[in-house]
């Protein structure tokens, strides 16, 4: 059940970004924000935890889940200080931006691209 879980929640935020795009006039950028800054929002209510407790790597993986780790590291941080909370956010997703700067880097070597025209 646990693949189940992790397909519909994961899936159902994909869907829920393709109709964005598909029916508003927002940018990618724009929705992308709003995705990261829904999954802070709704951790600081107390709404995310529980997706992520039944849906696993369904909700932490998509931008809901990057706002989520955002939002828990800084608000875990904050028992321990100011700094702590600056810093927790950071630490929480430090692999994923290093990984996805890497990565990036390591395209952008291997392929050439192009601008549309």
């Amino acid at each position: 059940m646990d693949y189940f879980y992790a397909f519909v929640i994961g899936g159902g935020m994909c869907v829920i970004g393709q109709i964005l795009i598909d029916t508003t006039k927002l940018t990618t950028p724009r929705i992308l924000v709003i995705f990261v800054v829904a999954g802070a929002v709704l951790t600081g209510l107390g709404l995310y935890e529980p997706l992520v407790k039944l849906a696993k790597n369904g909700a932490t993986v998509p931008l809901p889940g990057f706002g989520y780790s955002l939002a828990k590291g800084s608000m875990d941080g904050a028992k321990d200080g100011f700094l702590a909370a600056i810093s927790g956010g950071i630490k929480n997703t430090a692999a994923g931006l290093t990984a996805a700067v890497v990565f990036g880097y390591i395209i952008a070597l291997v392929f050439s691209p192009k601008s549309k025209r």
